[in-house]
C-alpha cells in the first residue's frame, strides 16, 4: 500500500509517535481515528465507519464531535486502551497537531460514581517493597514501605487501583504480576526503566513536596522512588493535575490494623465474595448522602485504625449524632447539598472545570458554615467533637472564595465560553462596556423586521441569520417586487426572498467584531478566575474531606440509631468481651439469634464446634466484624462490648474460589494458614475454620492439632478455631488459655427423618444458633445430609453405619447381587480403616447389619452408589473430596 498523505499521513505518524492503544486527533470540529483504530473503536463504542481516500488507498474512518468526546474516551478507557489525544494548532495560517496528554485507566479524570480512581506504583528490593498510590481525580496521594509480597499485594488489594506501574525488578516477577492482576483487576503500564531510577524518581518526588518532606514523615527511600514514578507519569501523560497533589500522605503498620487480601475478602468488607456490592459491609453500613462520604467511608473501612485517642473522638461524634436526632437531620439536609470538592479541585487544577463546575465549588464552599450553624444550634453536636472537625479549613479563606464565585458567575452560564453570557454585570468594566454595545447593535436586528415593515409598507417579512449567508431579510414573494432598490437579492426560496443591505453588512461586521471581543474577554477572565479556585486546591481539598468525615460519622449514627447499635468500650488490654453480639449484615435479613464471645489473657483461643449449617462462621465473622467496627469509629451490633485494640485481624475461611486460577484448595488453605502464623502477634486476632479439611482425615488433624499449638504457645493472639475434628475439643484439658463453645442444637439427630427444609428442622433436631459453652457431643453431618436434600436410602444406611461406628463393630457393606447370583459382602474395621471380605455365604447367609434374604432388593441406582461408598477410604480422603462425591451420588439418585 502506497504511504499516506495528508491527515491520514499525520495521523499514522502521531500514532507511530506514541505507545497508545488509540489515538483521538481533532479535526476541525471532530475527533477523528483512521485505519485500524477507526475498526477498533467502532466495534468498541458502535460508532459508523466510513472511507477516507490518501494517496489513491482508503482507510476507515470515524470520528465524534469535539465536544462529545468525553465519554467515548472515557468508555475506551475503562476497557482497557490507552488514548493518545492530539489537539489541532494554528500558527500563521498553518493548521498541525501534536499530541498533548495520553488517558489511561489510572489518569482518567472524568470517572463516575464516588469510587477513588488510584494510579500506583511498585518499587522493590529484595524482600523490600515502596508503594505509592496517587488519585489523579481528588489528588490523594499515600505512600508506605512494607516487607514481602504478601504485604505488598494486600495494599495493592486494599487500595484497588486502576492501573499499576511496576518497575523492572517486579515486572521480571511474573508470579508477582500475575497476582496483582488476579486480585486487582488492574492494567499494568510499563513507563520506562529510567522512571524509577532511583536519582531521577527521587529528585523529582523531593522537587515536588519538597526536599525534607519525606524525611520528616519518615517515609524510605523506595517509597520516595515510587512516589517519584507517580508523578512522572501523570507528568508524561499532560493529565495536568499534578498542582491538586498538595501533600503526601504516609501510613505506617503501626498506625492501622493489618488486613490482608484474604481478610479483606473473606469479611465481605466492600464486596461478597460472588463479587456483589450487595450484601459487604460498606454496602450496609453506608448511610452517606456525598460521594466523597461514601469514599471515605470505604476507606476507613478496609484501612481501621489503632489510635485510640483518635478513635475515642470519632466515637464521641457518632454518639452525639446518634443522641441528637434533630441536629443529625439537619447536618444531613445541609450535606445534601455538597458536591466532590476533591474532584472539582482537581478539574480546575488541569484546566477542565467549566463555569458549572466552578459555581458547584461556590455552593459546596456555602455548606461549611451551614454545617457550623446546624451543629452549634444542637446541644448535643456543640458539645462534641464535631466542632474541631468543622474548625480544620480556613473558613475565612473558604469565605473569600466563595464571595468571589458569587460576583463572578451568572447564575445558569452556558457550557462554553464562545456564547457569552458566562459572567455577571458589574465584574468587569471592560466586559460590560463590549456587552452594551453588543446589545445597542444586536437590538438594530431585533427591530429590523418591523421597521422595514413600516418604513416600506412591505409584508411577510423577517430577519435571521445562518452560517451561508449571515445576516439577511427575507420577503414574501407577493412583496418582493415591493423591496426599495438598494435592498440586494442574495437567494430565491420556493415562497420568498433574501436579501441584504449595506447597512445591514456594517451592523453585521460590528455584531461579529463585538461577539469575537466578548468572547475573548470572557475566556480570559474565566481562565483567571478557574486559576485562583486551582491556587487555592488546597483549601478546596480541606472543606471536601471535613465535608466527607461529617457525612461517615452522621452515616453511621444513622445505622447504629436504626438497629440498636452500642458503643463500645475501647481498651489497650487484650480483651474481647462481646455480650449479644450480631453480625452487621446477616442481622438485615433473619431474626437474628445474638451471642456473645469472652476472650482476655486467661482466654485466648476459643474451639467452635457445631453441626454445618449451624452458624459456626457466621459467630466467628460476626466477631471480627464486631473488632474491625470499633476500630474504625464506630458502634458496634451487640448489647455492649469492650474491645482491646488488635493490630491485625486474620481469618482463614475459605479457598474454592481459587481452584480457577489453577492452585489446589489445600495448596490455598496452607499459604494463608502460612501467611498468618508469620504475620500474627499477640495483639492480633485469628479465625481459622475448617483448617487441615482440604487434604487426607489425619493429615488435616494433625495439621490443626500443630497449628492450634503454635497459636495458643507461640504467638499467644486471641483464636477463633472451627473445627469438625472433635478430637481437638480435648486440647481444653492440657492447653491452659483453650476453651470450647459449640452451636447448640435441640433433639435427637437419630430420629427418623421427617424431611428437611430452609427451616433448619430435620426429623426432631433444631438448629438453635445459639453458642455454648463446652464442646459438642457429635457432628450432625448424616442431619444435615438430609437437609441438603440427600436421597432416604442413603441417609438411613449413613444412620446404621454411624451407630455402628459409635458402637465400635464391625460394619458390613452390602453387595449388589451381582455377578454370580451371590452377594459379596465386606466389612470395615473401624481399628484398622480398611475394608476386608467376610466369610458370608454366597446363598444370602448373614451377619450383623447385613440385608436378609427376605428382604426386598434395593433399587440397582441406589446399590451403584453404596458400591462405590465402599470403596472410599475415609481417613485418607479430605471432606471437600467426599462432599463432591455425596452430591456426585444426589445426582445419579435423581436421575433415576
Amino acid at each position: 500500500m502506497t504511504e499516506a498523505t495528508g491527515i491520514v499521513g499525520e495521523f499514522l505518524a502521531l500514532k507511530e509517535e506514541s505507545d497508545a492503544d488509540v489515538l483521538a486527533m481533532q479535526c476541525g470540529d471532530f475527533y477523528e481515528f483512521f485505519a485500524d483504530d477507526a475498526e477498533l473503536v467502532a466495534e468498541e463504542l458502535d460508532l459508523k465507519v466510513s472511507q477516507k481516500s490518501s494517496h489513491g488507498s482508503s482507510y476507515p474512518m470515524a470520528g465524534v464531535p469535539v465536544d462529545d468526546l468525553t465519554p467515548y474516551l472515557k468508555a475506551l478507557v475503562e476497557r482497557g486502551y490507552r488514548v493518545a489525544v492530539a489537539e489541532q494548532h494554528e500558527t500563521d495560517g498553518s493548521i498541525y497537531r501534536e499530541i498533548e496528554r495520553v488517558v489511561t485507566p489510572g489518569t482518567l479524570l472524568s470517572v463516575g460514581g464516588a469510587d477513588a480512581q488510584y494510579l500506583a506504583a511498585v518499587v522493590r528490593d529484595g524482600d523490600d517493597y515502596g508503594l505509592a498510590f496517587a488519585d489523579v481525580t481528588t489528588g490523594r496521594f499515600h505512600v508506605t514501605s512494607v516487607a514481602g509480597d504478601d504485604a505488598a499485594l494486600t495494599e495493592l488489594y486494599r487500595f484497588g487501583p486502576a492501573e499499576v506501574l511496576p518497575d523492572p525488578g517486579v515486572r521480571d516477577d511474573g508470579t508477582f504480576c500475575d497476582r496483582v492482576r488476579e486480585r486487582t483487576d488492574a492494567r499494568l503500564s510499563l513507563p520506562d526503566a529510567e522512571t524509577f531510577a532511583p536519582g531521577r524518581a527521587g529528585s523529582v518526588a523531593r522537587d515536588h513536596f519538597g526536599d525534607e518532606t519525606f524525611e520528616s514523615l519518615g517515609v524510605g527511600d523506595l517509597g520516595v522512588r515510587a512516589a517519584g514514578a507517580v508523578l512522572s507519569y501523570v507528568e508524561e501523560t499532560g493529565t495536568g493535575v499534578l498542582a491538586s497533589m498538595t501533600r503526601v500522605q504516609p501510613y505506617h503498620g503501626d498506625d492501622h490494623v493489618e488486613l490482608d487480601a484474604t481478610t479483606q475478602r473473606n469479611l465481605e468488607l466492600t464486596e461478597t465474595m460472588h463479587g456483589d456490592r450487595s450484601g459487604s459491609l460498606f454496602a450496609t453500613v453506608d448511610h452517606t448522602v456525598t460521594s466523597p462520604g461514601g469514599r471515605l467511608l470505604k476507606e476507613w473501612l478496609q484501612r481501621p485504625r489503632r489510635d485510640r485517642d483518635l478513635l475515642d473522638r470519632r466515637q464521641a461524634a457518632v454518639g452525639a449524632f446518634a443522641s441528637g436526632a434533630l441536629g443529625r437531620e439537619e447536618v444531613r439536609e445541609v450535606l445534601a447539598d455538597a458536591y466532590d470538592l476533591e474532584r472539582l479541585a482537581s478539574k480546575a487544577v488541569g484546566g477542565t472545570a467549566d463555569a458549572t463546575d466552578l459555581l458547584r465549588v461556590r455552593d459546596t464552599l456555602a455548606v461549611l458554615p451551614d454545617l457550623a450553624t446546624a451543629v452549634d444550634a444542637s446541644p448535643q453536636l456543640a458539645d462534641s467533637p464535631l466542632v474541631d472537625v468543622l474548625s480544620r479549613p480556613d473558613r475565612d479563606a473558604a469565605a473569600d472564595l466563595r464571595a468571589e464565585l458569587a460576583d463572578a458567575l451568572a447564575e445558569d452560564p452556558p457550557k462554553t465560553t464562545t456564547q457569552g453570557g458566562l459572567f455577571q454585570r458589574g465584574y468587569d468594566e471592560e466586559l460590560d462596556e463590549v456587552r452594551e454595545r453588543h446589545e445597542a447593535v444586536q437590538s438594530y436586528f431585533d427591530d429590523l423586521a418591523d421597521r422595514v415593515k413600516r418604513e416600506y409598507g412591505l409584508s411577510h417579512v423577517t430577519v435571521d441569520r445562518n452560517k451561508t449567508d449571515g445576516y439577511y431579510v427575507q420577503v414574501g414573494k407577493s412583496a418582493a417586487d415591493g423591496v426599495p432598490d438598494h435592498f440586494r437579492h442574495v437567494k430565491t426560496l420556493k415562497n420568498s426572498k433574501r436579501f441584504r443591505t449595506d447597512e445591514l453588512a456594517e451592523k453585521e461586521r460590528e455584531l461579529f467584531r463585538l461577539e469575537e471581543r466578548r468572547a475573548d474577554l470572557e475566556a480570559r477572565l474565566f481562565e483567571g478566575l478557574r486559576d485562583r479556585v486551582a491556587a487555592r486546591a488546597e483549601l478546596l481539598q480541606d472543606v471536601g474531606r471535613t465535608v466527607a468525615e461529617v457525612d461517615v460519622l452522621a452515616g453511621l449514627a444513622t445505622h447504629a440509631v436504626s438497629n440498636d447499635w452500642t458503643r463500645p468500650t475501647l481498651t489497650d488490654d487484650r480483651v474481647l468481651d462481646v455480650r449479644a453480639g450480631r453480625h452487621p449484615v446477616v442481622e438485615q435479613t433473619v431474626e437474628f439469634v445474638p451471642n456473645d464471645c469472652r476472650m482476655d489473657d486467661e482466654r485466648t483461643f476459643t474451639v467452635v464446634t457445631g453441626p454445618n449449617m449451624s452458624g459456626k462462621s457466621t459467630y466467628m465473622r460476626q466477631t471480627a466484624l464486631v473488632v474491625l467496627l470499633a476500630q474504625v469509629g464506630s458502634f458496634v451490633p451487640a448489647r455492649e462490648a469492650t474491645v482491646g485494640l488488635v493490630d491485625g485481624i486474620y481469618t482463614r475461611v475459605g479457598a474454592l474460589d481459587e481452584l480457577a486460577q489453577g492452585r489446589s484448595t489445600f495448596m490455598v488453605e496452607m499459604q494463608e494458614l502460612s501467611n498468618i502464623l508469620h504475620s500474627a502477634t499477640e495483639d492480633s486476632l485469628v479465625v481459622l475454620d475448617e483448617v487441615g479439611r482440604g487434604t487426607a482425615t489425619y493429615d488435616g488433624i494433625s495439621i490443626a492439632w500443630a497449628a492450634v499449638e503454635y497459636l495458643h504457645n507461640e504467638i499467644r493472639a486471641k483464636t477463633l478455631f472451627a473445627t469438625h475434628y472433635h478430637e481437638l475439643t480435648g486440647l481444653a484439658e492440657h492447653l491452659e488459655r483453650v476453651r470450647n463453645v459449640h452451636v447448640a442444637v435441640d433433639g435427637d439427630p437419630d430420629s427418623p427423618s421427617s424431611g428437611g427444609g430452609s427451616s433448619g428442622r430435620g426429623g426432631d433436631v433444631t438448629f438453635l444458633r445459639t453458642v455454648r459453652e463446652g464442646p459438642t457431643d457429635r457432628s450432625y453431618g448424616v442431619h444435615v445430609a438430609d437437609l441438603a436434600g440427600v436421597p432416604a436410602p442413603v441417609v438411613d444406611r449413613a444412620r446404621d453405619v454411624l451407630d455402628r461406628l459409635r458402637q465400635e463393630k464391625a460394619i458390613e457393606a452390602k453387595g449388589s447381587g451381582d455377578g454370580d447370583g451371590g452377594t459379596q459382602q465386606v466389612v470395615f474395621d473401624v481399628d484398622s480403616g480398611t475394608m476386608r471380605p467376610t466369610d458370608a455365604s454366597a446363598d444370602g447367609g448373614q451377619s450383623a447389619g447385613t440385608q436378609g434374604s427376605d428382604e426386598p432388593a434395593l433399587d440397582p441406582a441406589v446399590e451403584s452408589v453404596l458400591d462405590e461408598l465402599r470403596s472410599v477410604d475415609v481417613n485418607e480422603t479430605s471432606p471437600v473430596e467426599l462432599l463432591a462425591r455425596v452430591q456426585a451420588w444426589q445426582a445419579e439418585l435423581d436421575e433415576e
